[in-house]
Formats: C-alpha cells, sequence, structure tokens
C-alpha cells in the first residue's frame, strides 16, 4: 500500500505576556470581546519570554489562558526547571516556524462590522461592502463571497466557491470548501498570511516576491496552491 503526504500549514498566533500578570489578563479579556473570534480555534503559542521564575501568578497562567477559550499548542521562550511551572501540561514544541509579522487586533467591533458579515446579494453569492476588519471570520457554505474592500491581517474568509476581494488581501482565504477543486482566490493585492484551496494550503512565504502586493489569483494544479498574476 502506497503511504500517501502532503504538506498543510497553519497561521499560529503568538501570545507573549507581560507581568503584572493580573493585568494583562485583563487586557486579553477586553481584547476577546473586541476581536470576537480571533482566538476561537485558533492554534496559539504561548511565549514566556518577557517573564521571569518568579512572575507573580506565573503558576496559574496557562490555566487562566485555557479556561479563556484560548488553545495553546506550544510554549516557548520559558524555562521548565522554573518551580511556578512545575506542575504545567507542557504541550510539545514546533520546530520551523517562520515569524509572520505583527497580526492587527481589532480596537473595538462595530454595528458596521455585524452588518457586513449578513449582508446577502446575488442569490447564492455573498457581497460585502467595507473592508474585513481583524479577528472576524467569515464564513459562506454556499457559493462565493466577493468584498468590496481590504480583508485584514488577522482576518478570515471561508467560502464553498471562490473568494473576490477587491482591495488587498492580508489575512487567511480559504476558497473550495466541500471539495471544489474549481474555486479561485482573486484579489487587487495579494498578501495573503495564507491561501487555501479544496484542503491544499500556501502561505506568505510561497507567494513570488514579484507577485506579491499585485493584482493576482491562486488557483489549485495538481494538488499544489499556485499564485499568478492576473491579466493586466
Amino acid at each position: 500500500m502506497r503511504i500517501r503526504a502532503r504538506g498543510r500549514s497553519f497561521l499560529a498566533l503568538v501570545l507573549s505576556p507581560e507581568a503584572p500578570l493580573d493585568l494583562w489578563l485583563a487586557g486579553l479579556d477586553q481584547q476577546i470581546v473586541r476581536s470576537g473570534g480571533l482566538f476561537s480555534g485558533k492554534p496559539v503559542i504561548l511565549d514566556l519570554g518577557l517573564l521571569s521564575a518568579d512572575t507573580v501568578g506565573l503558576t496559574t497562567l496557562l490555566e487562566d489562558i485555557r479556561l479563556r477559550g484560548v488553545r495553546i499548542i506550544s510554549i516557548e521562550g520559558g524555562d521548565r526547571s522554573w518551580p511556578a511551572v512545575a506542575d504545567w501540561d507542557w504541550p510539545a514544541s514546533f520546530e520551523g516556524g517562520r515569524p509572520s509579522g505583527e497580526v492587527e487586533l481589532p480596537e473595538q467591533a462595530t454595528e458596521a462590522d455585524t452588518a457586513a458579515a449578513s449582508a446577502v446579494s446575488g442569490g447564492q453569492t455573498l457581497v460585502l461592502d467595507g473592508a474585513i476588519r481583524s479577528g472576524q471570520c467569515i464564513q459562506h457554505m454556499q457559493g462565493d463571497i466577493v468584498i468590496l474592500g481590504s480583508v485584514s491581517s488577522g482576518a478570515e474568509i471561508v467560502a464553498a466557491g471562490s473568494i473576490h476581494v477587491y482591495g488587498s488581501l492580508r489575512g487567511r482565504a480559504i476558497a473550495g470548501v466541500g471539495g471544489k477543486s474549481e474555486a479561485r482566490i482573486f484579489a487587487s493585492r495579494m498578501e495573503a498570511e495564507l491561501l487555501a484551496l479544496d484542503g491544499f494550503y500556501a502561505v506568505t512565504e510561497d507567494i513570488d516576491p514579484a507577485i506579491f502586493g499585485q493584482p493576482a489569483q491562486a488557483l489549485l494544479d495538481e494538488d499544489r496552491v499556485r499564485v499568478l498574476p492576473l491579466p493586466r
């Protein structure tokens, strides 16, 4: 029997707590309220590099974060020999990750954000007027999504059909959900963190620098996501 394997890349957020931890946790609570689903179901790496062995509140920090629904997949920057973390359920570390830059966190959710997520036009096509903010997750499982604006870093667009972005695409775009391999992702400025088509993925580093920031499309070619310039 032939064993089949293929690569798949995901964008993980990195949280870097700072002392005093009680104030940092309060800030995290406020950010969760503002950003909605930014942390929901997303892989998060906990970076302890700004803390020390005697930081007040360190003993319960991991559990405090998990109780807020944040999924910690790895911990870095700390030391397992610290007494305060001796009883932590320390997840295995991941190797080979590359920084992707700062994620723009929203300052507040607006009524316009909520309205944009529910605006439907053109039958099976979802048309959204305006920008998609960091932390927003737009899903449409009945067809294409058309966005008349930009998609911020940290935002996620998921469609059963194709995705059309008339602006900068800086977040995550997942098209062809459910086996539609003919789906494509179009952007006036292709700067995506992650592109996915029918289960196959590409990340920022996979985009040709000559195409990055230019009008482009992503399509599936023999189980590989290819990013090509749009005809002018």
